[in-house]
């Protein structure tokens, strides 16, 4: 699998989806408010539309893009519980009532706690961006929990490759907030309009990217 291909041929899919279309992308700017919409404008390139889908089908975008977010929510619960124990951790090292060695157990504890909480999110998201595209293929709520079958669609990419894909991907989105963050200080808010008029070429990049690493497994 060639990575500088596959960021290659995102980029000019998403161009070519955006760039000179402006109906289309306000209509997705307002989709990113109205959520479930972008998000099932989303699955739809998961499941392969090339070129750059139309929009059309509203109804079935809000529909398919609610049941992927409840899908996200019940990944996240695993990565909710520990901040909340981890927020409940915080506060107790807070309280005066406590000992100071106490206070030392508990520093260590959050701070496992915290380590603890970056592996979990880390696993959480590296397997939802092969549930997410499998979801969207198949149609079936079940399949995003399918474990066995989405080990083995990643294996099929190999581990190594597909963690180094999709931080390539993550850099390339980090490096966007960076942009966005320089403006801000420069002109106060311009960085955050800029970046949220660019969610629907990040939303379509981002898609096309993670689609195409999934078919790199040979595997549709």
């Amino acid at each position: 699998m060639d990575i500088g291909k596959i960021i290659e041929d995102s980029f000019k899919y998403s161009k070519e989806g955006l760039v000179e279309k402006w109906e289309t992308w306000i209509l997705l700017i307002i989709s990113c408010i109205i959520f479930p919409l972008f998000i099932g404008y989303i699955m739809r390139i998961c499941r392969g539309e090339n070129p750059a889908p139309q929009l059309h089908s509203w109804t079935r975008m809000f529909t398919d893009g609610t049941r992927l977010f409840f899908v996200g929510l019940i990944y996240l619960v695993p990565v909710l519980i520990l901040e909340l124990v981890l927020f409940g951790s915080t506060g107790l090292v807070k309280d005066s009532s406590v000992s100071a060695s106490e206070i030392t157990g508990l520093v260590i504890a959050v701070l496992i706690g915290a380590i603890l909480l970056v592996i979990v999110a880390i696993i959480t998201w590296l397997i939802l961006m092969t549930a997410g595209v499998r979801f969207a293929r198949t149609g079936e709520i079940g399949e995003a929990f399918n474990f066995v079958a989405i080990f083995a669609h990643i294996s099929k990419i190999g581990w190594m490759t597909y963690i180094i894909a999709l931080l390539m991907m993550l850099i390339s989105l980090v490096n966007l907030i960076i942009i966005s963050a320089v403006f801000n200080v420069i002109i106060p808010c311009s960085g955050s309009i800029l970046l949220f008029i660019m969610l629907p070429f990040i939303g379509l990049f981002s898609a096309r990217y993670i689609t195409l690493l999934y078919e790199s497994a040979g595997i549709k």
